[in-house]
């Protein structure tokens, strides 16, 4: 199902978040690849702050953000309570988009190296110059095998049809051969933190 974020914001971004908890909840396996921001489920309230006004402003949407913060980090309390298990992919790149103000941006990267130590995440950074054999796509995020949300500028997309998901899934396998793990993960994270200055 393809709904315009213009439909799904009309009154404030809170309701999304709540409306999908949910799902978090249910979902079992979660694999998450970002080529854009943070997924949400790794945000700290800071860079989630600074995230939601900038899309606020751009999509002219009601502006709830402290109440979306809110609702986004209830969410994701699925990271920590729960039996859920997190395969998440973030192009390098990510590390370094200035979403928010140095502080929150600083206190995000020090929160994926946390994160990472968890047994339930396994938290790959796909090099900058890596050979590709998937090109950078579109953020999407899997819920067990039975659903990809895809997320454009204008929409998101919501695929249930076994192919399409196949598709994503292949696309997120690829991907994950590609990704520093481990300390080469941690040293392309702490790269970035120093990179703030």
């Amino acid at each position: 199902m393809y709904v315009e974020w213009k439909q799904i914001h009309r009154d404030g971004m809170r309701r999304i978040h709540e409306k999908t908890t949910p799902l978090y909840q249910r979902t079992r396996s979660f694999r998450v690849y970002a080529s854009n921001v943070v997924p949400g489920m790794l945000q700290i309230a800071g860079y989630t702050t600074g995230l939601l006004k900038a899309i606020t402003a751009f999509q002219g949407t009601p502006d709830d953000v402290a109440d979306a913060v809110r609702a986004r980090q209830s969410r994701s309390r699925v990271l920590r309570e729960g039996d859920h298990r997190f395969a998440i992919l973030l192009e390098e790149t990510v590390l370094y988009y200035r979403v928010a103000d140095d502080a929150p941006m600083r206190g995000q990267l020090e929160y994926l190296l946390t994160v990472m130590g968890q047994p339930n995440v396994s938290l790959g950074i796909i090099p900058a110059r890596a050979r590709r054999t998937v090109w950078p796509l579109e953020a999407f995020y899997a819920f067990d095998d039975q659903q990809v949300a895809v997320e454009t500028l204008t929409a998101e997309i919501n695929l249930t049809a076994p192919g399409e998901i196949g598709t994503y899934l292949r696309a997120f396998t690829d991907l994950s051969r590609i990704a520093a793990l481990g300390v080469p993960a941690r040293d392309l994270i702490t790269k970035a933190i120093t990179a703030l200055g």
